[in-house]
């Protein structure tokens, strides 16, 4: 019988804890998320620098190492470490898709990062974006609509 109750306290327990730790992982994403997207604008500016025909990438490849043996190009900068870099977008990092878009210009003057988390309210509430001035903004809804800047 003490058995029996010591079960059903421990689950008890499990219930009650279970949503806080799921939420608190949900914020250490968002916080994730966010940083890689302040990374990804600070490989921009160094990109534009680097490159100015080009201006800033139009896609996070252009931002990531290049193939082994290569040096350093505008197709394979090198200015993200491995763990945002990928070779097609969207990128996933942290349960996070990060992707450029809503890029213009010749050279490229304009842009967008956008995070949007892989399954909304499961891995992130918030999706967010930056652009070139480096201001990120954040969509409550989870998407690139991104209205809400955060600090």
């Amino acid at each position: 019988m003490e058995f029996l109750a010591t079960v059903v306290v421990v689950l008890v327990l499990i219930a009650l804890l279970f949503p806080k730790f799921v939420e608190r992982r949900i914020f250490a994403n968002e916080a994730s998320a966010v940083s890689a997207v302040r990374a990804i604008g600070t490989a921009q500016l160094k990109y534009a620098q680097l490159y100015p025909s080009a201006g800033f990438a139009d896609d996070l490849a252009e931002l990531g190492p290049p193939p082994s043996g290569m040096v350093p190009s505008s197709a394979h900068a090198g200015l993200l470490d491995l763990e945002v870099e990928c070779t097609t977008q969207p990128c996933t990092r942290s349960c996070y898709s990060f992707a450029i878009d809503q890029t213009s210009g010749t050279p490229i003057n304009k842009f967008r990062i956008t995070a949007v988390p892989q399954r909304p309210g499961e891995t992130g509430f918030r999706g967010f974006c930056s652009t070139e001035p480096g201001v990120i903004t954040a969509d409550p809804a989870g998407g690139t609509t991104c209205s809400i800047p955060i600090t």
